[in-house]
């Protein structure tokens, strides 16, 4: 007798990962999940915290173990999951971030405009379904959220989703940022679906307001963290400035997304070509241009290979103009370039952040007497109005000359 195929992964934040149907091995096989291990997972958040190299496949796995752990508790308190709806779910979180571009976040709607990494996602989706003869049908409709168990599109997408739960464990642990820890092994035993919904038992509710928090802190001490924003605002730069040069990039495939503009159908046309860009496309280039002919370009490209960062500040009202115009008119004489040039060199922009959005996909405490409540709205709630109201900062970033 023959024993189905299985495969353990070592994974250092979450132990032994077990991967156990065909299906799961074709997606991960496949040289359009593969590329994701050529994607930083926090892009260059690395220049300050020098541990945060994961990539976009790590994290992926980490998501699926813990939707497999998710799984197993919802089905043990009695909610009913078939086995095509367990490997359905399981499919669509480990394909959830397939859409990534290079480096992450940071170049989204850069080097494609108006379409984001959900919707990339999403195509590749029907694209590997069509090469599964179908076998995606339902984790396509478990994705878009079009099944009837909300639970099962809860658990990939929602406030409380085990994409969440992985990223801010996996984040923390590279970044050595305590902050980002939290009990994500209780949140799991305490998920309960009812009504067809993902919930969260009453015993349950101190240990989501924890991770409320984390993520709160984690954004702003790290994924927002001055240096960080300054160093990936310096790689959206130094695209632009290609892209107004028609500089040309080391592979042809960067090159056709860097020097041509497409419609959206043109983009989903071009889906396999997308699907070979990655972080290498983008650093090789970067080293090369490093040497270009264009003064911003190549000050840009030598900057951030040598970590000689944009400064930046942070605070709560928009920058004066005219302290924005006195740094770019130092800058366009020392460099001997235009105001145009400058631009390059000094810009102000806003971050924002919100901990909790009331009545986006609300987060229900599920109460012993049958009544559901939000957790902003339970007793005594540390999430409140005020921690449901969007923070945004604004910053300036300029050369340090």
């Amino acid at each position: 007798m023959q024993l189905p195929k299985r495969k353990i992964i070592n994974d250092p934040v979450h132990g032994f990962i077990t991967v156990d149907h065909p299906l799961l091995f074709a997606i991960i096989s496949h040289p359009y999940y593969q590329r994701l291990r050529r994607i930083h997972q926090m892009a260059l958040a690395y220049l300050v915290y020098p541990g945060a190299v994961h990539t976009r496949l790590h994290h992926s796995l980490g998501a699926y173990h813990l939707v497999c752990l998710a799984v197993n508790d919802l089905k043990g308190k009695g909610t009913e999951i078939s086995s095509e709806e367990e490997v359905a779910v399981k499919a669509a979180i480990l394909l959830h971030d397939i859409g990534h571009g290079p480096f992450s976040h940071a170049l989204e709607h850069v080097l494609i405009q108006q379409i984001s990494h959900e919707e990339m996602s999403l195509q590749i989706m029907h694209e590997l379904n069509r090469e599964l003869y179908g076998e995606l049908d339902l984790t396509i409709k478990i994705f878009t959220g079009n099944y009837h168990k909300q639970f099962l599109h809860q658990l990939v997408s929602s406030q409380l989703d085990v994409d969440r739960l992985d990223y801010l464990t996996r984040d923390s642990f590279f970044t050595g940022v305590s902050e980002g820890v939290i009990p994500y092994d209780r949140i799991l035993k305490m998920l309960v679906g009812y009504d067809n919904q993902l919930m969260v038992e009453e015993k349950g509710i101190y240990s989501v307001e924890k991770f409320l928090v984390a993520r709160r802190q984690m954004y702003w001490q790290v994924y927002l963290h001055k240096t960080v924003l300054a160093a990936e605002k310096m790689l959206v730069k130094i695209i632009e400035r290609a892209r107004a040069i028609n500089a040309k990039a080391v592979t042809t495939t960067l090159d056709l997304f860097i020097n041509r503009s497409h419609s959206r159908d043109e983009v989903f046309n071009l889906l396999p070509r997308f699907c070979q860009l990655d972080d290498y496309d983008i650093v090789s280039s970067v080293k090369n241009w490093a040497d270009h002919d264009d003064k911003v370009l190549a000050y840009l490209c030598k900057s951030l290979l040598n970590r000689k960062l944009f400064k930046c500040n942070l605070q709560t009202e928009r920058f004066d103009e005219d302290e924005v115009q006195l740094i770019s008119a130092h800058i366009q004489k020392s460099m001997n370039i235009s105001a145009e040039e400058a631009g390059y060199l000094v810009f102000t922009g806003e971050a924002e952040n919100t901990t909790y959005k009331i009545g986006n996909e609300r987060i229900n405490i599920l109460y012993r007497d049958g009544s559901v409540k939000d957790i902003s709205h339970v007793d005594n709630p540390l999430i409140g109005q005020t921690l449901s109201m969007p923070v945004k900062k604004f910053y300036i970033c300029w050369i340090n000359l």
